[in-house]
């Protein structure tokens, strides 16, 4: 079976990891988490990081650290993973979802403008697949309008937007570690701010608000959001290559891009590089052109030993959608489309270009196959 990911993990990583062990350095409190947080602060161009459990609980902090009062309005892409969608409910405010750019899939500032209300207090800005959103209109369209921006950079690792790195835009950025991610911990997530008030209320929620004094006298009744000291370790090591990591996904895109081209027809790809930004190819994703034979190609794969998944299912579809928040906004017909219509094709160091060409040549096969 080609899988649709495997993890990079190399000797220079266990090493890591297994210097961590020896150290007894291995809780969430330990050196090395606070490494990984200072690296990944300067990576990213961030005054300051906390590294946390997983990248879901990593929104659900960032909703904790803005104000946020009952009937406060957050705009958020419909496309997108389900932990955005669970953190602004969570947090009390009224999700609002916009639609995503026919092109890019990603959201974009007329996206953004069209839900826009004098009730909108925050918008989560999430970066999809390997492109960008309009980082820096978003942005800019935030600070006019005193809006607090929440960047959502977990498939968006290395990217660049504007001479600015992806995870430098939001007031408060967001992080996933995730096996499948350009930096991968197994599991882990993190929030990044130039704020020390937001970084030192975050390390007080993601550690059950202990302090130094009176340690198990607690105000509020937080979290044990943190990461461990082995997670950390790994994160350390994976740092130092992501660079390597990116580019290997970026000629496989590109090898990708080429096979598919001429086939245009029946199947369509987000751009290779839009707006002077490059295509990192987070995950490499396929939109059929035909409606309805989504699952069978999926099903078709998986018979031929080729491993995929479908897109994310639009949050206002969702059935877990408190009927309190069902969307007013009729125009989400884009993100219907790629939820029913989408799915995404292995990529990664696991590959090799025989395999890419085999994954393709059995993709178009059952395109034409269930297009009968």
């Amino acid at each position: 079976m080609i899988r649709v990911f495997e993890p990079k993990i190399d000797l220079q990583d266990i090493f890591e990891v297994s210097k961590t062990l020896y150290s007894s350095n291995i809780s969430g409190t330990s050196q090395t988490v606070n490494k990984f947080e200072k690296q990944l602060a300067d990576k990213f161009e961030r005054e300051y990081a906390v590294a946390l459990s997983n990248g879901s609980v990593a929104l659900d902090v960032a909703l904790n650290l803005i104000d946020l009062n009952e009937g406060d309005e957050v705009i958020l892409p419909s496309f997108t993973i389900i932990s955005c969608l669970s953190a602004v409910v969570r947090s009390g405010a009224k999700p609002v979802f916009c639609d995503v750019d026919q092109l890019t899939w990603n959201m974009n500032l007329d996206n953004v403008k069209e839900v826009y209300t004098e009730k909108t207090k925050a918008v989560l800005m999430v970066h999809t697949f390997g492109l960008t959103a309009e980082a820096k209109k978003i942005s800019d369209f935030c600070s006019e309008n005193n809006l607090i921006l929440i960047e959502d950079a977990a498939e968006a690792h290395g990217q660049i937007e504007s001479s600015l790195k992806c995870g430098s835009f939001g007031d408060i950025s967001t992080m996933s570690f995730y096996a499948n991610k350009h930096i991968t911990t197994g599991e882990g997530g993190a929030v990044l701010t130039n704020s020390k008030e937001k970084y030192d209320l975050a390390k007080q929620i993601i550690n059950l608000d202990f302090k130094s004094a009176q340690r198990f006298q607690h105000d509020n009744l937080y979290w044990n959001y943190r990461m461990g000291g082995l997670q950390a370790a790994l994160g350390i090591s994976q740092i130092k290559k992501v660079e390597k990591t990116i580019k290997k996904k970026i000629e496989q895109g590109l090898f990708y891009n080429k096979l598919l081209k001429e086939h245009e027809d029946i199947v369509s790809m987000q751009p290779v590089e839009i707006n002077s930004i490059k295509n990192n190819f987070w995950v490499f994703g396929v939109l059929l052109q035909r409606d309805n034979i989504r699952d069978s190609v999926i099903k078709h794969l998986y018979e031929n030993n080729i491993e995929t998944r479908p897109f994310f299912w639009p949050l206002h579809l969702q059935p877990a959608l408190p009927k309190e928040y069902l969307a007013t906004n009729k125009n989400l017909s884009i993100s219907e489309n790629l939820g029913s219509n989408g799915l995404y094709i292995p990529i990664g160091a696991h590959l090799s270009r025989k395999n890419q060409i085999e994954i393709v040549k059995k993709l178009i096969e059952a395109i034409e196959l269930f297009s009968k």
